[in-house]
């Protein structure tokens, strides 16, 4: 199982690209779509969490300022995922992945290994990226998708639902991610863990094995 933003995708593409794409586009994407059933519902959740009624311009302005934060909440990512979904439509994106991404996850799947990704992106932006990627529709290797809808990704119960999910031992699961909390928390319901350090905004965390890419990932663990 692994994350995206550190992991299979740099971060850079996310901050630099992605994130910047949905806030251009946020403020005429929620006035020419506010009554479709997914957006209103998204900004149903802004407003519940924000604790107040909002106009769609309202909505914005928070949503805009979650965007700066960088905060992970689950209507912020469904509507940055809708606003994706048109820019992959038209050309105008296409998800990053390193370059021995690909090659890895075909390598895996075909032997056997069953393939998951838990990311704090809606699992819809999760598809997106994956299936317009500039190493090709990657979404055949992938057995499932898990966001954040599951729970936050540095509890360990998220992991213990997940493992639940696709019936699968713990100690049969292996979790790829670049931050050290996030693999505390599924080693801590019993997953193994692997923390890659693509590059260097990631923490090293000496307590779990480490991997400068999914090669080293496939040694480490025979893969």
């Amino acid at each position: 199982m692994t994350d995206i933003e550190g992991t299979t995708s740099s971060i850079d593409f996310v901050h630099q690209s992605l994130f910047p794409y949905a806030k251009v586009h946020l403020r005429a994407y929620l006035h020419a779509h506010a009554h479709d059933t997914a957006v209103a519902q998204a900004l149903a959740q802004v407003a519940q969490l924000e604790q107040r009624a909002l106009s769609p311009d309202q909505a914005t302005d928070v949503l805009e300022r979650w965007i700066d934060e960088d905060r992970k909440a689950t209507p912020l990512k469904a509507l940055q995922g809708l606003i994706w979904a048109q820019g992959y439509a038209a050309g105008e994106l296409r998800g990053h992945v390193y370059a021995d991404t690909p090659e890895l996850l075909r390598r895996w799947h075909a032997s056997g290994v069953k393939l998951y990704v838990y990311s704090s992106g809606s699992v819809a932006a999760q598809k997106l990226i994956f299936g317009h990627s500039d190493g090709g529709d990657l979404t055949p290797f992938f057995s499932g998708y898990f966001d954040t809808n599951i729970g936050g990704k540095r509890a360990a119960q998220s992991y213990r639902a997940i493992q639940q999910s696709i019936d699968v031992p713990a100690e049969s699961a292996l979790f790829l991610s670049d931050i050290g909390e996030e693999l505390d928390a599924a080693r801590e319901a019993g997953l193994q863990t692997c923390q890659l350090l693509r590059d260097d905004k990631a923490k090293p965390a000496a307590t779990h094995p480490q991997a400068r890419d999914f090669g080293e990932v496939s040694r480490q663990f025979d893969l």
